[in-house]
């Protein structure tokens, strides 16, 4: 670690290792918190906030969220709902344009991620905000924020789902759905790193299905390459992925793929390799590349070869 990432990350441990909030009440649930959030101030060290599950409006006494929650005029996220199939819903969300919301919806996660930095600078991002819908309106349920314009091809720069909500598959679903929008977007995509703990293996679980399942059913040789145009996983996470299964070698300079259908199927059978209980329904996704002005770097790419 070279200084001034180890200066940086003595920082991040002075400022964050005091956690004054101990709890939240958010919808119907009170959740215990993890971790330091930069609230203002005057609420930073109350040991129970209120957030609205609607307008993630934070106040700290019962009286006061019980009255905005009797007025408050908003019963699901600001932005444009791009997905919907049955009860869940996907909201897209321009920084830019819905600043507050996008800022509370930091501070709410901070609370939960050890090493979430982003909270006022935000305008660079997207935030697409997961739901369950009911007749009340839509849940917040967990949401992932990407760069509008990512050098480095960044297709996830912050994932969460909160706990209330955890072990139902919606972690995954969150990762299917930023590789759709890779897809869409004609590239190849990667979260931003350093992952957590927990993220790593969502991670991990999420590429060896994708690349099991594709591989099952394989007739004769796929490369590296060829794959990572087919999922919109980067070659680097490919191999890494593959070198964890056991079914790649390195070969007069090359990775090449090795595995029978025996192999596959024996991973397949794994809990943690299995298909999600939860997937994306591709035809209930209204997306397209050139909203809110995000550029596809296949057409970048072709402009300036005067293509």
């Amino acid at each position: 670690m070279d200084p001034t990432t180890a200066a940086l990350e003595r920082e991040h441990e002075d400022f964050t290792k005091i956690k004054y909030c101990d709890s939240i009440v958010f919808g119907t649930y009170e959740v215990d918190t993890w971790y330091f959030s930069p609230y203002p101030e005057e609420y930073e060290k109350c040991k129970r906030l209120y957030i609205c599950e609607f307008c993630l409006r934070y106040m700290k006494f019962a009286r006061t969220y019980i009255k905005h929650k009797s007025q408050c005029p908003h019963r699901k996220p600001p932005g444009e709902e791009i997905y919907r199939h049955d009860s869940i819903s996907v909201y897209e969300i321009d920084a830019k344009e819905n600043k507050i919301y996008c800022q509370n919806l930091c501070l709410l996660a901070k609370l939960f991620l050890d090493h979430k930095t982003l909270y006022f600078d935000i305008e660079p991002f997207i935030m697409y905000v997961l739901c369950e819908v009911d007749k009340e309106g839509a849940h917040l349920v967990g949401y992932f924020s990407k760069e509008r314009n990512s050098p480095e091809n960044h297709n996830v720069a912050c994932i969460l789902t909160l706990p209330p909500y955890q072990r139902k598959g919606y972690g995954k679903f969150l990762i299917q759905f930023s590789y759709e929008l890779s897809k869409r977007d004609g590239q190849v995509g990667t979260p931003e790193k350093p992952l957590s703990d927990l993220g790593k293996l969502s991670y991990r679980s999420y590429w060896s299905w994708v690349l099991l399942d594709f591989l099952k059913d394989l007739q004769g040789t796929v490369s590296i390459k060829e794959l990572s145009n087919l999922t919109s996983i980067t070659e680097d996470d490919i191999i890494s992925t593959l070198q964890m299964l056991n079914i790649v070698k390195y070969w007069k300079g090359q990775h090449i793929i090795c595995v029978t259908p025996k192999q596959v199927e024996e991973h397949l059978k794994s809990e943690n390799y299995r298909a999600p209980s939860l997937t994306v329904q591709q035809d209930c996704l209204k997306w397209g590349v050139k909203k809110l002005g995000i550029k596809s770097t296949r057409a970048t790419k072709k402009q300036k070869s005067g293509d």
